[in-house]
């Protein structure tokens, strides 16, 4: 239902639109409620069996859960070896985690400009920026759309380089008919609530790699194992010895239940995104001054973002107009996202004109649009409509 917005006389949602949203049901409830009424509320079996869950949907032979996307992110560079001085390439089109997990290695984020159609990393920039120092690559599935991940895999194969897939939006996704999370190194899925399947806070980091899968272990849990053939020595059934400084990143029994259940719905939910996304995309299409997402050939996206770009001069209006007509319609819109080396903190480091003109390019135009599964054709309606009200001539 819709009412006249006071002051511009337009239809406006009676309550805001989310560009994301979970969707939770009877099963994941008791899911939850049967962990909470079991011995096990966190280190328990779950875990693996969630692990299991996705390591067997994506292809990969090991997965490794953790307490949020950003922690395992953290893991995979400690598993890569990250150390102080080490450079890392990764997109400045993507949410802070993607350079940060850097850092906190004591590395340095090198950022190489994006695509101007796909919006991801563009492989050539990656090619440009390495040197004698650079130890990884993260590419970042930017929207749901993986990145060109032959091309990527080839150049880190060529300088002998880690890769770290950040797929936090695209879980569910293949390139060149791979699943995304059987192709990099080390792969990063995100399960927070705006993500294709939630368990309320929660990562991954699936690999085929043994020696990573024991790292990342190691990390999650204070650096220490229980594990006799690792250990130095062994005094007992007791005895357990921290290996490396590690942090306490482990996911409870609580978040893989739901995580679990969830994981079932992933194909329904990831088809429902990809039938809302071409909605739009029809709906926008042929309107002048807007731009609509170009999908590579090799990809095909599981949809966490739909993000529209706008010709301001032929529209003849700012971003920023065009973003307050939509949230003024009660339509939640966002920005995904601000080039990191924007940041202030980055520009303390010494990252300002970095000749990413691309990236400022995507940045100065574009809007997310909402887009969840459990998304109404009544919500869809108005979310074309506010569009089409604001930038049509």
């Amino acid at each position: 239902m819709a009412q006249r917005d006071s002051e511009s006389g337009t239809p406006k949602r009676l309550a805001m639109l989310p560009y994301g949203r979970q969707w939770l049901d009877e099963e994941d409830k008791a899911a939850v409620m049967k962990v909470l009424n079991s011995d096990f509320l966190t280190q328990g079996p779950t875990i693996a069996a969630f692990e299991r869950g996705v390591a067997d949907a994506v292809g990969a032979r090991y997965a490794v859960a953790f307490s949020n996307g950003t922690a395992a992110l953290h893991a995979a560079c400690f598993a890569a070896g990250i150390g102080p001085g080490d450079e890392v390439i990764t997109s400045p089109i993507t949410f802070l985690a993607s350079s940060n997990c850097v850092l906190y290695m004591g590395g340095k984020p090198v950022f190489a400009d994006i695509k101007p159609d796909t919006y991801n990393i563009d492989p050539d920039r990656i090619e440009v920026a390495i040197t004698s120092r650079t130890r990884a690559i993260i590419p970042v599935d930017f929207t749901g759309q993986p990145a060109e991940m032959d091309r990527i895999m080839d150049i880190a194969r060529k300088h002998g380089l880690v890769v770290i897939e950040d797929a936090a939006h695209s879980l569910g996704a293949s390139y060149g008919g791979r699943m995304v999370g059987s192709i990099a190194d080390m792969t990063m899925f995100s399960f927070h609530p705006v993500k294709h399947i939630t368990s309320g806070e929660g990562g991954m980091i699936v690999t085929d790699n043994e020696s990573y899968y024991r790292k990342l272990q190691l990390f999650r849990n204070h650096g220490m194992t229980r594990d006799h053939d690792e250990m130095e020595q062994n005094e007992g059934p007791w005895y357990y010895e921290m290996q490396a400084l590690g942090f306490n990143y482990r996911m409870t029994d609580l978040q893989a239940a739901l995580g679990l259940t969830q994981l079932g719905k992933l194909d329904k939910f990831v088809g429902l995104r990809r039938d809302i996304a071409r909605t739009y995309t029809e709906a926008f299409s042929d309107i002048p001054g807007v731009i609509v997402p170009f999908q590579h050939p090799k990809a095909n996206s599981s949809w966490h973002l739909y993000v529209l770009r706008f010709e301001l001069n032929l529209i003849g209006k700012s971003r920023q107009e065009i973003f307050n007509d939509l949230r003024s319609a009660n339509i939640g819109v966002n920005v995904h996202y601000i080039p990191i080396y924007r940041q202030p903190y980055y520009r303390s480091l010494g990252y300002s004109d970095i000749g990413t003109s691309q990236a400022e390019r995507y940045y100065e135009t574009a809007i997310s649009l909402p887009l969840f599964p459990q998304m109404s054709g009544s919500d869809l309606m108005d979310v074309l409509n506010a569009v089409k009200r604001s930038v049509e001539l």
